[in-house]
């Protein structure tokens, strides 16, 4: 326990340089918000920057390699936001497709060994879409066909941005590997059946929760936090720290979003602090999960905010009360794994 506290207030080296793939992911969403903003429609803008998700998997591969991966990425991306507008209009079905998406991307990302950020962001941008494009009124919140549409948009230009270290001779000479290896399998150890039985579990009991006693258009969020927590290192020890990180962060970055909300209502400042989120996002994420959770959870709550609109307050405490109990989940079901040895 006392390591795992220690780990919240430490900033260990990272294992490379990272302000280039920094630069890359705030560009990816940064540049088409800022051009449809600047065009009128900044709806859109926020819709393309959830695309901008994808520039965070394979970060610190060679460009010739995420040129392999993130394809595969962003299709099923698509597909889990697909499914999230396919459903959102009927809240049951809706609720049941967040257990299926979290299960089975998750069991997929396991089975090839996807890494950071694991399934987490595939939970988001299902729920993400779902509530966007939500019935109120009778009516659609935003328009399915154009929500699809501007988010693949923003995966195709975060694949462009991702790419565009091939322009210099030295990356393109770089050996890749085939995509037999970057994405091995598919097979489940031991180890990733036990991830995958706890990601099941919360799945369920967080859709439950959210659906019986708390909201069910949060559901996404309760999951979502949940799954994090369970991470990619099977382990009672690594659950519990994930856990801590997951609760601390989380409950930072929604005083970090009340503090800065405000400053959402101008298009330009709704820009600038976007990018500059996530550009902060991938300096420190490998160094300290909590911090980087400072930065993640304003982000995700300016881009629903500024979307659905609603009261920044009770978003902020909303999403405090969903990440405690998926994190609880999530801690929780870490007695399904086996115990650590002792030596």
């Amino acid at each position: 326990m006392k390591r795992e506290i220690r780990s919240l207030f430490s900033l260990p080296p990272g294992p490379a340089p990272r302000g280039w793939i920094a630069t890359r992911a705030a560009a990816s969403m940064g540049v088409p918000l800022a051009v449809l903003t600047l065009l009128g429609r900044e709806d859109l803008g926020l819709q393309a920057a959830v695309g901008a998700f994808l520039a965070l998997f394979v970060a610190g591969a060679a460009a010739r390699e995420r040129a392999k991966v993130l394809p595969i990425v962003g299709v099923a991306l698509f597909a889990c936001a697909a499914l999230g507008v396919a459903l959102a209009p009927w809240p049951l079905w809706l609720a049941v497709g967040l257990v299926v998406v979290a299960v089975g991307v998750s069991g997929l990302a396991f089975a090839f060994r996807l890494g950071p950020p694991g399934p987490v962001f595939f939970v988001l941008i299902y729920g993400l879409s779902g509530m966007i494009t939500a019935v109120r009124d009778g009516e659609r919140v935003s328009a399915p066909g154009t929500v699809l549409l501007t988010m693949l948009a923003g995966m195709v230009f975060s694949y462009l941005v991702a790419l565009t270290p091939l322009l210099r001779r030295a990356e393109r000479a770089r050996p890749a590997r085939p995509l037999r290896a970057l994405l091995p399998g598919p097979w489940l150890g031991a180890g990733e059946q036990e991830l995958l039985l706890r990601v099941a579990v919360v799945a369920v009991l967080g859709t439950v929760i959210s659906v019986v006693w708390l909201d069910p258009h949060r559901a996404y969020w309760t999951v979502s936090a949940g799954v994090a927590v369970v991470g990619l290192a099977a382990g009672r020890s690594h659950a519990l720290g994930r856990g801590l990180h997951r609760t601390a962060g989380t409950l930072l970055g929604a005083a970090v979003y009340l503090a800065i909300a405000p400053l959402g209502a101008s298009p330009v400042a709704l820009v600038l602090l976007l990018t500059a989120l996530q550009f902060s996002i991938e300096i420190v994420v490998v160094r300290n999960y909590a911090l980087a959770l400072v930065f993640i959870t304003p982000l995700v709550l300016l881009i629903t905010g500024s979307a659905a609109g609603g009261d920044p307050f009770a978003s902020a405490g909303e999403r405090v009360l969903d990440t405690a109990v998926g994190s609880a989940l999530a801690i929780g079901s870490a007695l399904l794994h086996r115990r650590e040895a002792r030596g």
